[in-house]
């Protein structure tokens, strides 16, 4: 049987690891470690690698490499375009959980 609480967090994957760089610069092992800890679900490096690179190509994240003792990570930071996207998902989710309390309510507009 599907893990109902796995399958529904899958569908917020990507809002999530935009979120997650909204701190500040993050490599991609720190947000599958900070997503495990909040969600207690964990992300797949298959998944969040490509994510990751597609919001570089696209302008919403930019990266740089940066050295940690020995070695040396790719951190993440967000963009003023990807503030934007943040601050577009955001607003989309505060529109639909809205209307969804509304109608469990029963307050219809």
């Amino acid at each position: 049987m599907v893990d109902v609480i796995d399958a529904f967090l899958r569908g917020f994957e990507k809002p999530i690891i935009l979120w997650l760089l909204t701190p500040g610069p993050r490599n991609g092992y720190e947000i599958m470690k900070e997503a495990k800890r909040l969600t207690g679900q964990t992300l797949k490096p298959s998944m969040v690698y490509p994510f990751l690179y597609w919001l570089e190509e696209k302008g919403f994240v930019v990266s740089e490499w940066i050295k940690k003792g020995q070695r040396e990570l790719r951190c993440y930071h967000l963009t003023d375009k990807g503030k934007g996207l943040l601050m577009k998902v955001n607003n989309l989710f505060r529109n639909l959980i809205k209307r969804v309390i509304a109608d469990l309510l029963g307050d219809y507009e």
